[in-house]
């Protein structure tokens, strides 16, 4: 992308929901070696930390997988899902403050014919509809653990943009007991681009 503004470190240096809430609608971008691609952010979850039932960080749990998470604000923790599928998180608050925003879909704006050759689909609304297809589509796997967003490999842009956003209960968590009710999904009214309805 040219048109927008990279994020700086302080974007990312706030609370997780202040940080959700200022991240739909940003652009996220990552230059590959086979190209580049770039999506707008429409859904995404937040986790709030060890406090939180849903977050891998809750309790305290500190591992080689959520190291990340206790670092700086402004980078990428991607770990593998159901053993097949890649998923990205924003780290976002200060050192030590295990606050992350997860991924959930992208609305494909460049590079869209790399996306289809990834995905094996030319079906648009498709691509980055889901946590794992947004990471195929992009070229995001976990050699992009730990990646400043800060940097020039994969970083964030605000294009001025400004969606009305709507809030809802996070998805495929009932394991987090009470943590699952509460509304910490943000998401783009009207996108046609959501994992799942808001």
């Amino acid at each position: 992308m040219v048109c927008g503004n990279k994020l700086p470190r302080d974007f990312y240096l706030c609370d997780g929901l202040v940080a959700a809430e200022k991240l739909v609608g940003k652009v996220l971008v990552h230059d590959a070696p086979e190209g580049l691609t770039a999506g707008r952010i429409v859904e995404l979850e937040a986790y709030m930390g060890e406090n939180d039932k849903g977050c891998h960080a809750y309790g305290g749990r500190r591992t080689a997988r959520t190291e990340v998470m206790y670092g700086e604000g402004g980078h990428a923790y991607v770990y593998i899902i159901y053993g097949m599928y890649d998923c990205m998180n924003i780290i976002v608050n200060r050192t030590g403050v295990p606050h992350c925003i997860f991924l959930r879909a992208l609305e494909p704006l460049e590079g869209i014919s790399l996306m289809e050759r990834r995905r094996g689909t030319d079906k648009l609304r498709r691509l980055c509809s889901g946590p794992g297809k947004l990471c195929m589509a992009m070229g995001i796997t976990r050699d992009l653990y730990g990646e400043d967003l800060c940097g020039n490999r994969m970083w964030l842009e605000d294009d001025g943009f400004r969606p009305e956003i709507l809030r809802g209960r996070r998805v495929n968590i009932d394991y987090a007991e009470e943590a699952a009710a509460f509304n910490w999904r943000f998401a783009e009214k009207g996108s046609r681009f959501l994992s799942v309805k808001i």
